[in-house]
């Protein structure tokens, strides 16, 4: 499993081209292999690789806009081959597909494309939160999901945090959707006071070699570190998280 940084997590310093290079260059120098592009601001997609390569760096994972995947899905399947990059993925479900009597029409819009992504060679990734653990008419959103598409048409990218913040037991899931996971998101949790934080990776209280170990029976190839939140530099946070991660062997 390769190691990369989610660059959300810096996304303020990832608006104009120059600032780009720049926060790429730091990420290569923390000693991340790989990155998941994500709320990026407007670059052309041959100068995102060609930056990438000269700091042999990984595009390993998209964030897309979800209306380009339904509506300009051979763009956006081209543009992930200028990239070489594999996973194409959304962030969250749009928000009237959360609504209950809504939610059976994701499947059904956006199976086209999905299939599409699939002819191509690349899969189509949904990004969980806490609520897809919200239990409606005694079933989960997640639940549904992997009913709705089968494992060539959706992959989850499983955010540890959100699981845990949903009450769900993180090892368990990962169990459960070992053959989608291909791209996972690690994201420790902290408390202060009765206040639920993100915090980088081991300097929170989720049991991670346990949850490293799990990862290894799975079909994961890119853990990603994710911090949406950070108290202080993200840039500190993310490096604290890949020295936590490396001492453990993950590089």
């Amino acid at each position: 499993m390769i190691l990369g940084a989610q660059l959300y997590t810096v996304r303020s310093f990832l608006q104009t081209e120059k600032d780009i290079r720049r926060t790429l260059q730091r990420i290569a120098e923390m000693g991340y292999k790989s990155v998941q592009v994500s709320a990026v601001g407007n670059i052309q997609p041959e100068v995102l690789k060609s930056i990438c390569d000269e700091l042999s760096l990984k595009i390993a994972l998209t964030h897309t806009n979800a209306d380009r995947i339904l509506n300009e899905t051979e763009k956006v399947i081209e543009e992930h081959n200028i990239l070489d990059c594999d996973y194409i993925g959304i962030g969250a479900m749009p928000d009237k597909y959360r609504d209950p009597r809504w939610t059976g029409y994701f499947a059904e819009d956006f199976r086209e494309a999905a299939g599409k992504i699939a002819k191509a060679g690349k899969q189509f990734m949904y990004h969980n939160h806490h609520f897809e653990f919200e239990k409606v008419d005694g079933k989960r959103l997640i639940e549904r999901l992997i009913e709705d598409f089968s494992p060539e048409e959706l992959g989850i990218t499983l955010d540890t945090y959100w699981v845990q913040a949903a009450g769900a037991d993180v090892c368990e899931w990962i169990g459960k959707l070992k053959d989608r996971l291909h791209c996972v998101h690690l994201k420790d949790m902290a408390v202060r006071g009765t206040e639920q934080l993100m915090a980088p990776v081991m300097e929170g209280n989720m049991n991670f070699p346990a949850i490293l170990k799990a990862l290894e029976q799975t079909n994961a190839k890119y853990l990603l570190v994710e911090q949406d939140v950070c108290q202080g530099s993200p840039f500190d946070c993310l490096q604290t998280s890949y020295n936590n991660l490396a001492a453990l062997g993950c590089r």
